[in-house]
């Protein structure tokens, strides 16, 4: 996705910008911005105010000379709302078009931290590693395989002979507000993101490699001809690999359960339906056992969350409340009818929840905090 405002978004800006009636709303969400504590940003608080009395200061001025100053300094305001918010990189909601920014409102402070490497390890006998808290190193040795972890959130299980070797499997599960990675005996990569879970064999061996998982995670297979790979979702659907890379969202709380393909090819089993992917493409199986396939998938959207962004393009707030909920680690409830109109936008995921809020504020969305439950009001 493109991390600048089309021309028509930036006239838009632009015209709410030199409008008088809105430059207490645009002077308080310019302040705002310009407060924002990061160490790559932070600007001294003359220069800020030097910026503030620059583009606002027209007491003396008559209106003609304020709206002239207002248009010099356009782009200046425009370029700060868009960048100076840590994280943010675009936002805005499609059809019905908006009729205007409104200004940040302030329900309260709402500072929840983002997510991180969290995740639990449950061995064949039972027992549990609490992979964030558990030291660098051999984790465990499981017949002729070892456990290791690295300092990056990375397991991984590395085979010391081999041979055939008594089916023991491991469960890695992350909580809401985790994620982790891993990499299997065959050397295939996963890497698990928040409220998902892998149960897999410590050693492949036999004529297949079997794992099963839910929620969502993306792989990068080991190819190996002699032994497909072979994953069950969520107990519904069935993918076939020989040697590929590709993402699988399968959330109870989603309509679908989307399989998406960046190379290789992969086949998608439901009873007796069947679907051979491209790359590119991404296939959806509903909870009424529909299957369908989209040759087009936004691969961006589909890989944001590995690449370090919550994105969401034409979502609604349900839809974007879920990943919220998920990653920040909040429940979300909501009050009044939401809105229909869908947004389009993303931040950082390191990034605080405070920062996308915000941003959902200018399209007048509002949210408070009881507890660990977000209360999202129209």
């Amino acid at each position: 996705m493109s991390k600048e405002a089309s021309g028509a978004e930036t006239h838009e800006l632009f015209d709410y910008i030199n409008n008088l009636q809105n430059a207490s709303q645009v002077k308080e969400v310019l302040g705002d911005a310009l407060n924002q504590e990061t160490e790559e940003r932070a600007l001294p608080d003359n220069r800020q105010q030097l910026i503030l009395d620059r583009i606002f200061n027209h007491s003396s001025s008559p209106e003609k000379k304020f709206k002239h100053r207002v248009l010099n300094w356009a782009k200046l305001a425009a370029a700060i709302l868009l960048f100076i918010l840590p994280g943010i990189y675009f936002l805005k909601y499609n059809k019905p078009k908006p009729t205007a920014l409104t200004a940040l409102t302030k329900p309260g402070p709402i500072d929840v931290q983002p997510g991180g490497n969290k995740a639990i390890l449950t061995l064949g006998d039972g027992s549990h590693i609490v992979l964030d808290s558990a030291q660098n190193g051999l984790l465990a040795h499981q017949g002729k395989t070892k456990i290791v972890k690295s300092g990056n959130g990375h397991i991984a299980y590395n085979q010391t002979a081999t041979g055939n070797t008594t089916a023991i499997y491991n469960t890695m599960t992350t909580p809401r507000g985790g994620k982790y990675d891993l990499q299997l005996a065959d050397g295939t990569r996963v890497w698990l993101n928040a409220s998902s879970s892998i149960t897999y064999p410590i050693a492949f061996s036999g004529t297949e490699r079997r794992v099963a998982i839910t929620g969502e995670a993306y792989f990068e297979v080991a190819k190996n001809k002699a032994m497909p790979f072979k994953i069950n979702v969520n107990g519904q659907q069935e993918v076939e690999v020989l040697g590929t890379h590709f993402n699988i969202m399968a959330y109870n709380d989603e309509a679908a359960v989307k399989t998406t393909l960046l190379e290789g090819s992969v086949k998608i089993v439901k009873n007796k339906l069947t679907s051979v992917l491209k790359p590119g493409q991404q296939a959806q199986l509903t909870a009424d056992g529909k299957l369908s396939v989209t040759d087009d998938a936004d691969i961006n959207a589909v890989m944001a969350w590995k690449s370090g962004q919550t994105l969401f393009v034409n979502e609604d707030i349900k839809t974007i409340m879920r990943q919220v909920s998920r990653w920040y680690d909040i429940d979300v409830e909501y009050q009044g009818d939401m809105p229909t109109r869908l947004f389009t936008g993303g931040i950082s995921r390191e990034s605080n929840l405070s920062v996308l809020l915000k941003v959902l504020e200018l399209n007048k969305i509002h949210f408070k905090m009881a507890g660990k439950k977000l209360i999202v009001t129209p």
